[in-house]
């Protein structure tokens, strides 16, 4: 349906500011860019194709529900809960900067209503029932900002507030709805009393100030009188008459090392009527008229003294200086702004942006290096900050000798070598919406959509050949649930990703078949099972680092049971079984680096036991035994090499000793030998050296 925008205007409901957001909605051009920019309407809680018509006018979307904040410009939470009409209501948490809890209870129309509050230690710190309570808010750097007592969700009573820099007491006294109000101090951050007396709506109203040296400097009545602000260094930083709170009337403002800045007249705060701009060197750069702190009409100077531009009702075309007559700005103005055509410099005097202005920022235009001058960014703002189409580049590195030499020397780039690197949409100065990156030698990278910068949402990467190497969900960046393929376009691996890695998936071999399916940790094989190349069961259990680990089973192609034990490294290692074709145990023991070793157990088909003993390197080492079939002691004695060798005694089918003495090679050596008749009474004993006795075991 067709759209009126000043009903458009008019129902605009979100927690943003709507004037910094929606100003230039006056121009078709920027509301057909908030229609096709989705993730623009996703952060200002509005959706153009979900309108709902009521009474002829329209419903904007708020926040209703569960939902998150996240502190500005960054991706750290600052919030998760439930939301009614635009305001948190109902269980919620907050966060520290550090991603440590802060708060964590229910909410009333925006307000803390009840639950505990937590240190930036994770200690518990304050308690809220009813919207009422003692609280303390921190800095981002965990240092405490605010304590004091808590009415109606809001700041009410006494309270004290702390410096960011040095955490001295900057405020001590009474609050009334969030508001200084009421009796109160404030502090220079090195301690010393800045002003005493009464607040009236944030504003001082009655008292005494104070300059860096504790003498009185001014006094205030009913809000009026002519004050004195002054920096952290102790220097003047404003001078001037005071009405109802506010800078009202003739004042003076100084830069940080007390050098007039301004001087002129204000009206509610801001400067308003007569006045000059002075340069840091205390040259004249302006003289005229200002409107709501807009140069309106007047004459400016360059640092040489000379007529530089004039502005005639907020319009002309003006020149900025930064010191030393470096130029800092120069392009048309209107309305007492930045407005239409212009160019921005580094106090180098590089240039670095050219293009439009709108409402004294930034609109569309070009960004360049402040140290070389290349570019690299063209496309659309808004609020000073890109949002909209953009375009990025990048360049080949100059790699010389001295830089070789000397990590610290400053990259140089070949300016010659200007290279496509991202095209896509932004959102408050970051990638956010739908985009393409590309590598160094032009060819696409990634194409998908991204969030706070970072590739976020559905979608694909390529490898350098331009062919297709992953595609699927990214989170914060990195991979998130999708599909690999390899350099043949052939699926290699499916599932899900934690913090980029495989986590928890399936992999298939170069034919496409199911090769593993299980668990990562760290992108490595953590639990899970491998197949054979027709399908079944290959291997079950642990791994570490993506090679078999700990307690594992294996199957034969046949998916029949072959081994069951430890592994260490990808080999059999420690305690472990295998089997035969029939499933029947084959051996029990040890095993070191894939083979047997130390002690263990051999059985035959029919599953009885046929030797146990030591063994080393996958064969018969050491002290062992052999039994007959009929499960007899048949050969006890040393091994090498898998064959009888060193001491041993052999046993004939009745259990009676018929040999001891010296093997080697698996063969008689040295013994004696003793014979029995058919009764199994000995006949006789005799000894002698054999060289080589054929026929024996």
């Amino acid at each position: 349906m067709a759209i009126n925008e000043k009903n458009y205007l008019l129902n605009i409901k979100s927690y943003y500011n709507i004037k910094d957001i929606f100003l230039y909605l006056n121009e078709k051009k920027k509301l057909d860019m908030i229609i096709y920019n989705k993730q623009l309407q996703k952060i200002i809680g509005v959706d153009i194709n979900d309108y709902q018509q009521l009474s002829g006018k329209y419903k904007i979307g708020e926040k209703n529900g569960k939902g998150k904040e996240y502190y500005l410009n960054t991706n750290r939470l600052i919030f998760e809960g439930k939301y009614l009409k635009g305001k948190r209501n109902g269980k919620g948490k907050e966060y520290h900067y550090d991603g440590k809890l802060y708060f964590d209870g229910e909410y009333l129309n925006g307000k803390k209503w009840k639950g505990n509050g937590y240190n930036p230690n994770g200690n518990y710190e304050f308690e809220i029932k009813g919207g009422k309570g003692y609280i303390k808010e921190f800095h981002n750097n965990g240092k405490l900002k605010f304590e004091g007592e808590y009415k109606n969700g809001e700041k009410n009573g006494k309270g004290k507030e702390y410096s960011l820099l040095t955490t001295y007491l900057i405020f001590e006294g009474e609050y009334k709805n969030g508001e200084k109000n009421g009796k109160g101090k404030e502090y220079y951050i090195d301690g010393k009393l800045a002003f005493e007396g009464e607040y009236q709506y944030g504003k001082i109203w009655n008292g005494i100030g104070y300059n860096p040296n504790g003498n009185i400097e001014f006094e205030i009545k009913d809000g009026k009188g002519y004050i004195k602000e002054f920096n952290y260094n102790g220097k003047l930083k404003f001078e001037g008459k005071y009405l109802n709170g506010e800078k009202n009337g003739e004042g003076k403002e100084y830069n940080i090392d007390g050098k007039l800045l301004f001087e002129g007249k204000y009206l509610k705060g801001k400067r308003n009527g007569k006045g000059k701009e002075f340069h840091n060197n205390g040259k004249l750069v302006f003289e005229g008229e200002y409107l709501n702190e807009k140069k309106w009409n007047g004459i400016g100077y360059n640092l040489k003294g000379n007529i530089d531009y004039e502005i005639k009702n907020g319009n002309g075309y003006i020149k900025e200086y930064f010191y030393k007559d470096k130029l800092k700005f120069e392009g048309e103005y209107k309305n007492g702004e930045r407005n239409g055509k212009g160019k921005e410099y580094h106090f180098m005097g590089k240039l670095i942006y050219e293009g439009e202005y709108k409402n004294g920022e930034r609109w569309n235009g070009k960004e360049y290096n402040e140290d070389d001058g290349r570019l690299v960014y063209e496309g659309e703002y808004l609020n000073g900050e890109r949002n909209g189409k953009g375009k990025e580049y990048l360049y080949l590195k100059i790699e010389d000798e001295k830089r070789k030499k000397c990590k610290k020397e400053r990259i140089k780039y070949d300016l010659n070598s200007k290279r496509l690197a991202f095209e896509g949409e932004y959102l408050n100065g970051k990638r956010n919406g739908k985009g393409k990156e590309y590598n160094i030698d032009g060819k696409l990278e990634y194409e998908g959509e991204y969030k706070n910068g970072e590739r976020n949402g559905k979608g694909k990467e390529y490898n350098i050949d331009g062919k297709l190497e992953y595609e699927g969900e990214y989170q914060h960046g990195k991979r998130w649930n999708g599909k690999e393929y390899n350099i043949d376009g052939k699926l290699e691996y499916e599932g899900e990703y934690q913090h980029g890695k495989r986590w928890n998936g399936k992999e298939y071999n170069i034919d496409g078949k199911l090769e593993f399916e299980g668990e990562y940790k760290n992108g490595k094989r953590w639990d899970g099972k491998e197949y054979h190349i027709n399908g079944k069961l290959k291997y079950e259990g642990g791994y570490l680092k993506g090679e078999r680990n700990g307690y594992g089973i294996e199957y034969n192609e046949d998916g029949k049971l072959e081994y069951e034990g430890q592994y260490l490294n990808g080999e059999r290692n420690g305690n472990g079984k295998e089997y035969n074709e029939d499933g029947k145990l084959k051996y029990e023991g040890e095993y070191l680096k894939g083979e047997r070793n130390g002690n263990g157990k051999e059985y035959n088909i029919d599953g009885k036991l046929e030797y146990e003993g030591e063994y080393k390197k996958g064969k018969r080492n050491g002290k062992g035994k052999e039994y007959n079939i009929e499960g007899k002691l048949e050969y006890e004695g040393e091994y090498k090499k898998g064959k009888r060798d060193g001491k041993g005694k052999e046993y004939n089918i009745e259990g009676k000793l018929e040999y001891e003495g010296d093997y080697k090679n698996g063969k008689r050596w040295n013994a004696k030998i003793r014979e029995y008749e058919c009764n199994n009474k000995l006949n006789k004993v005799f000894k002698k050296k054999i060289k080589k006795l054929k026929n024996s075991k």
